[in-house]
């Protein structure tokens, strides 16, 4: 399965395995935008990233922990 940017859910659930020790609330957008680009199963291009979209994946990691 490849993700995309669109794919807001998965990559929070994909960042959460990935980062279990860190707290989303305190990520920011650079450090979130390096880190859904170094996913294995990531294939998007990373000009198609913006911050809105890098919020959305931020507030669903979020959602993810509680």
């Amino acid at each position: 399965m490849t993700l995309k940017w669109t794919d807001v859910m998965d990559l929070a659930i994909e960042l959460s395995e990935s980062h279990p020790d860190v707290d989303p609330r305190y990520v920011n957008f650079v450090d979130l935008r390096n880190w859904v680009l170094s996913l294995e199963d990531f294939d998007d291009d990373p000009q198609r990233c913006g911050e809105k979209v890098l919020e959305a994946i931020q507030m669903a990691w979020i959602d993810e922990l509680d």
